[in-house]
């Protein structure tokens, strides 16, 4: 069986299936997805889940709708017979296959350099020595210690920084999110030096990084961990002079910086107002009063 008729028992296998789950497989909504070529299956990403509505004769569809919009849980997923209907399947599906790319593809190489930042990277030498060796992911590596000795400002009162940790597709927050950042110190008469990204970057390397520049605080922008919700999810992670020895109550947070989730360039003006209470208080943490 050579490829074009594998791909043509696919797409019969698909319409088979679609046809045969017509009556809860697909959703209701008042959303038009993208035009699909005839014989091919239509694109299951193109509807959101939240608009997505599959309960066959509710009490209340309103209700029900306005519940959805509320929360990114999958809501309303329907079943054929014992199992999950086609369409909620291939949704599961393609949005764990989204999460699984954000964790397992790396961020282009051009990308930071692009940005002006000074580019650097842990102990780690791969992907997968990243995911299994947490530990070595909190370590900068020699090379990129004596670069950002060099580059960086020295004593400087906040250094952001950007690491790509479990998320590459994080990074597309960060030129709405750091500008936020800057501008709302800015406003504080705050100014930011160069910035370090890091390549295999844990949340422990902004604890490395503290004591080898000296600055007051550290913002370290970072992907998080994906779900089904989302593959493009930053956390922002701030301490007051951070070093190793600190124990991890004394970061502080702000997490689901995304477009479904805190805008990010919301994230950023909230993000500035913390570091300068901070700076004011000189604590972080759990010792950090909001």
């Amino acid at each position: 069986m050579n490829e074009a008729e594998v791909k043509r028992l696919v797409r019969d296998v698909l319409a088979g299936l679609m046809s045969s789950d017509a009556t809860t497989a697909t959703p209701t909504t008042s959303t038009t997805g993208p035009m699909v070529d005839p014989g091919e299956a239509p694109d299951v990403t193109a509807v959101s889940t939240k608009e997505e509505f599959f309960v066959p004769h509710p009490h209340d569809r309103e209700g029900y709708m306005a519940m959805k919009q509320s929360t990114v849980a999958r809501l309303g997923v329907w079943r054929a017979g014992a199992r999950y209907n086609t369409w909620s399947m291939l949704h599961f599906r393609a949005d764990h296959a989204t999460a699984q790319d954000a964790v397992f593809m790396d961020v282009d190489p051009e990308w930071a350099p692009s940005q002006g930042f000074v580019c650097g990277q842990t102990v780690c030498q791969s992907k997968d020595e990243f995911l299994t060796r947490p530990d070595l992911g909190r370590k900068l590596d020699d090379e990129t210690k004596a670069l950002f000795a060099k580059q960086l400002t020295r004593g400087a009162k906040v250094t952001i920084m950007v690491g790509d940790g479990l998320s590459s597709s994080a990074m597309v927050n960060i030129p709405e999110v750091l500008p936020a950042i800057k501008q709302g110190l800015k406003g504080f008469g705050i100014d930011v030096g160069p910035v370090p990204y890091i390549k295999y970057a844990r949340v422990g390397a902004m604890d490395d990084l503290g004591p080898l520049i000296d600055s007051e605080v550290v913002v370290l922008l970072i992907g998080e961990r994906p779900g089904l919700a989302t593959g493009e999810s930053m956390s922002a992670y701030m301490a007051y002079k951070p070093n190793p020895d600190r124990p991890e109550s004394w970061r502080t947070v702000v997490s689901n910086i995304y477009r479904g989730g805190t805008p990010p360039a919301e994230a950023g003006a909230h993000i500035a107002t913390i570091v300068k209470r901070m700076l004011d208080e000189k604590v972080s943490g759990v010792d950090l009063r909001m």
